[in-house]
């Protein structure tokens, strides 16, 4: 059976949680806690050397990490991930704007105002942090004005992957109102089959 480690309440682990039930892939999970610094532990450096969360164990005890190229490990023959050449294609494209353009600004805000608890010291960061964000979540804003989902008129893995943190956005003090189109477009991942929340 596939295991995974991490912690449902990151956006990152979340992102694979939610592969998992819709594509209704058997699996154990096993809870690690950043906080309490079990990534740097010399077992999950093991598994892990990079320290970090998610992590797949495969059937054979091979181990993958980074949460975008597990979704694509996952979703591979199913309907959540296009064969056709450039449908696949947009959808690595949407997963690389994620790791790069949108995590780093949308999850770092939660991360200092969730997590840490909005430090004063971190205040100026946090501010830089919300303006990427916007700038960020307007490019989503665009691309979803004229669109239902992110790929193909179809939910994809892009969809998660952009999906995980951005629902929780309000946590890092990031108000979703002047964005419509993103807050029809989360609507419609909620309702999608099989669907499961961070708590679900």
């Amino acid at each position: 059976m596939l295991r995974v480690y991490g912690d449902a309440h990151s956006g990152n682990c979340f992102k694979v949680k939610l592969v998992l039930h819709q594509l209704d892939i058997a699996h154990a999970w096993t809870h690690v806690d950043i906080l309490k610094k079990e990534t740097r532990t010399p077992e999950f450096l093991a598994m892990n050397p990079t320290g970090q969360i998610p992590l797949l164990q495969l059937d054979d005890g091979v181990y993958l990490p980074e949460s975008n190229a597990i979704l694509n490990y996952l979703a591979q023959g199913s309907a959540l991930l296009p064969s056709e050449r450039l449908a696949h294609a947009r959808v690595l494209q949407w997963m690389f704007f994620e790791q790069y353009l949108h995590e780093p600004s949308v999850a770092s805000a939660r991360y200092i105002v969730r997590y840490l608890g909005r430090p004063a010291e971190h205040e100026q960061l946090l501010q830089r942090k919300l303006a990427d964000a916007k700038k960020a979540l307007g490019i989503m804003e665009q691309h979803l004005a004229s669109r239902a989902f992110f790929v193909a008129e179809r939910y994809s893995i892009a969809d998660i992957a952009l999906y995980a943190y951005t629902h929780v956005a309000h946590e890092g003090e990031i108000d979703l109102a002047p964005f419509p189109a993103i807050c029809s477009w989360i609507d419609r991942v909620r309702v999608q089959p099989h669907y499961v929340g961070m708590d679900g």
